[in-house]
């Protein structure tokens, strides 16, 4: 089969609003609830389908991708066609631009990128079980990365609620340069310290919560990995005083299981000035961006 178009989609930054573990399942894995969003920075994957599968990789992150036959995107392509009889493949181009070991989600989002791309090329529907099968199969992460949208995220994170409104975020990424594995994070986490409140439920107002309601709320949820991140890599805590000296800066925290923190601030001028501050005295990846989905 010749090769068709080149199709392209963005794969967004995964932040974790909140992050709760409310328990150990039977299976030895944790039962997490997190309020996802995504950021408008992330990679950018292309496919031009019909043509051998394949994956080339560039970008200042390129090597952070890791090996090429480990990487999400051929594992999710191949996931796929293991549950489509005749699914039209192709080559994949990704440039990479997420660092990995920050929870952001990175792998996640490009694997849900190289799903979107082949649903494009199928005409499969995004709600196909098989296309969610195929997420869920290739890390807990992938499912609530597929459409990019606001949710809550349970269980190991393949219960997703109907999406949700949220107001416009300005927000700066920071991520300190050393990865953390999500294994050795929830290695570090004390079954004591689960969440034994109930289910956490968000305050809306017409189907969209206002902004300084939702920073009220965010103030007294929480990210229940970011002690034992910490007690891995006390940078982390490094990451969040800085974020939190800056003017303006509204909330701070760490995102997901990996070393990245995010802050909220009042406007775009605001978290421009911050990265512009950040980026000038310390050798970070530092990232000026709008929370949404």
């Amino acid at each position: 089969m010749s090769a068709g178009p080149e199709l392209a989609e963005a794969a967004y930054a995964k932040i974790n609003l909140t992050l709760r573990i409310v328990g150990r399942r039977p299976d030895g894995y944790h039962a997490l609830e997190s309020l996802v969003c995504f950021a408008r920075v992330g990679d950018q994957l292309t496919l031009r389908p019909g043509a051998a599968l394949g994956l080339d990789v560039h970008g200042p992150r390129a090597e952070a991708a890791g090996p090429r036959d480990q990487n999400l995107v051929l594992k999710a392509a191949r996931a796929l066609a293991e549950r489509v009889r005749g699914l039209t493949l192709g080559h994949f181009t990704l440039l990479k631009r997420l660092p990995a070991g920050a929870g952001l989600g990175g792998g996640s989002a490009d694997a849900a990128a190289a799903l979107r791309l082949l649903a494009r090329a199928n005409g499969l529907s995004l709600a196909d079980p098989r296309l969610m099968a195929a997420a869920l199969a290739n890390g807990a992460d992938v499912p609530v990365c597929v459409d990019s949208k606001l949710r809550w995220m349970r269980g190991l994170g393949e219960i997703l609620s109907a999406p949700l409104q949220l107001p416009e975020l300005q927000a700066v990424l920071v991520f300190p340069g050393t990865p953390l594995a999500t294994k050795d994070v929830f290695a570090g986490f004390r079954a004591g310290e689960a969440s034994q409140a109930p289910v956490s439920t968000m305050p809306e107002s017409n189907g969209e919560i206002a902004r300084s309601t939702l920073l009220e709320w965010l103030a007294g949820e929480g990210n229940d990995l970011e002690r034992p991140a910490i007690a891995r890599l006390p940078l982390i805590a490094d990451v969040l005083a800085a974020l939190r000296a800056q003017p303006g800066c509204e909330l701070a925290r760490m995102s997901g299981s990996g070393s990245a923190c995010f802050a909220i601030f009042p406007s775009q001028r605001s978290a421009d000035a911050a990265t512009r501050a950040l980026a000038a005295r310390e050798r970070w990846w530092v990232e000026a961006t709008c929370l949404g989905g």
